[in-house]
C-alpha cells in the first residue's frame, strides 16, 4: 500500500471491474498474506475512487499448483478471490524438472479439486508449447490432461529464446535447440483445433475460454481500457499516458520507502501510436478491426491465403493469421498511417 499512497493520479473513470494479483507468484503469500493484501487493496480502492469496485468484480490470483492447499484456498475465497490462474505449463515430469518447477504432474489436478471444493469454479490453466525437441514432450497428452480438469479458461504461450536467460545461454552453447518454426505452428494450430472442438472460444491470440468465461482483466488490456499497476515492473495506463516502474525490486522499494512515486518512465501516446494500437489490438482478438476502403486490396490477399475473414467490413484473423500477427499489423499500420 505504500506505493498506492504516493500515486496522485486517479485510478480510472467509472467502476473498477477487476483486480489481478500476478506478474510474480502471489500464491507464495499463503492464505493470510493474500487475504491481507486483497482486503487492503479493496479498502483503499473504495476510499480513493469515489465509485469504487463493481458489485461483483473479477478478482484473480496467479498461483503455482503446489501452493493451492485447502486452507489457503478457503482464505482466498473469504477475501473475495473468485478466479485463479494456475501456472501448470506441462503435465510431463521431465519437462517440469527441466523448467525447475516445484510441482509434479499430479499437483494441478489436486489444486483444481481444492479450488472447486471451496467454491472457485473459474480456473484458468497456463500451458507452454513449442518446447525443445530433446524433451520429447507429448503435446496432445498435455492438452488431454488439461481438458480433463474442465478449466473455464486456457492460456497458451510458445517458448521463446531470450538473450541473457538460462535458455538463451543454453541455445548459444548448443546445449538445447529451440523448436523449429514449423513445429511451433503445428502445435499452435493443433491446440486451436482441439480446444475449439471441446467448446472453447479462441478469443485472443493466446487465450481460450468456455462461453461466458473470458478474462475480464486481460480483455481490458486488449480494448485499450485504463488500468493501474502497482509493484516492481508494473505498468499502468490512464487512457492517454503509459507509465512503468523499475523492474528491480530493490530500486522499486528504495523509492517507495522514500515516499516518492517509483515511476521509471512514461510516454504519452502520439497519433501514430494510437493508430498502431488500434490496428494491433483489433487484430489480436476475435473482435476484429474495421477495414477502410483503401485497405481492401491488401486484406483480400490475406483472406485468400487463409489468414483472415471479412464480414461487414470487419477483418478477423484466423489462427493461421494470428501466427503472423506482428507482420500483418505492421503492414496495415503503415498503410493506415500513410492515408
Amino acid at each position: 500500500m505504500a506505493e498506492f499512497a504516493t500515486r496522485g493520479e486517479p485510478i480510472a473513470p467509472g467502476l473498477i471491474r477487476s483486480l489481478y494479483l500476478g506478474g510474480g507468484t502471489p500464491s507464495k503469500l499463503g492464505g493470510d498474506g493474500v487475504e491481507n493484501l486483497v482486503s487492503r487493496l479493496i479498502d483503499r480502492l473504495n476510499v480513493d475512487n469515489s465509485r469504487g469496485l463493481t458489485p461483483t468484480p473479477e478478482i484473480t490470483i496467479e498461483a503455482n499448483p503446489e501452493d493451492v492447499d485447502l486452507a489457503s484456498a478457503r482464505r482466498w475465497v473469504e477475501t473475495g478471490v473468485n478466479r485463479v490462474s494456475l501456472g501448470v505449463q506441462s503435465f510431463d515430469e521431465s519437462v517440469l524438472a527441466w523448467m525447475h518447477r516445484e510441482h509434479g504432474a499430479e499437483a494441478p489436478g489436486q489444486a483444481v479439486r481444492n479450488l472447486r471444493e471451496v467454491g472457485i469454479e473459474d480456473v484458468s490453466i497456463d500451458l507452454i508449447f513449442a518446447l525443445p525437441e530433446v524433451l520429447r514432450r507429448d503435446w496432445d497428452r498435455d492438452l488431454d490432461l488439461a481438458l480433463a480438469l474442465s478449466p473455464t479458461h486456457i492460456s497458451l504461450y510458445g517458448l521463446t529464446v531470450e538473450p541473457r536467460t538460462p535458455l538463451g545461454r543454453w541455445a548459444e552453447r548448443g546445449t538445447v535447440s529451440p523448436a523449429l518454426e514449423d513445429r511451433y505452428e503445428v502445435e499452435y494450430l493443433r491446440a486451436h483445433d482441439r480446444l475449439r472442438a471441446s467448446g472453447f472460444d479462441h478469443y485472443e491470440v493466446s487465450n481460450f475460454s468456455q462461453p461466458g468465461r473470458r478474462a475480464v482483466h486481460n480483455s481490458a488490456y486488449w480494448s485499450g481500457a485504463a488500468y493501474l499497476g502497482l509493484g516492481p515492473g508494473a505498468h499502468g495506463f490512464d487512457g492517454r499516458r503509459r507509465r512503468w516502474n523499475p523492474d528491480a525490486y530493490v530500486e522499486w522499494l528504495r523509492r517507495v520507502e522514500a515516499g516518492s512515486d517509483p515511476v521509471e518512465g512514461s510516454e504519452e501516446l502520439t497519433a501514430e501510436n494510437r493508430v498502431a494500437e488500434e490496428v494491433y489490438l483489433g487484430l489480436r482478438t476475435d473482435r476484429g478491426l474495421t477495414v477502410r476502403q483503401n485497405e481492401l486490396k491488401t486484406v483480400t490477399s490475406w483472406i485468400e491465403q487463409g489468414w483472415g475473414s471479412l464480414q461487414d467490413s470487419v477483418l478477423r484473423l484466423t489462427a493461421l493469421g494470428w501466427l503472423r500477427l506482428d507482420s500483418l499489423a505492421t503492414t496495415l499500420t503503415a498503410l493506415r498511417s500513410r492515408s
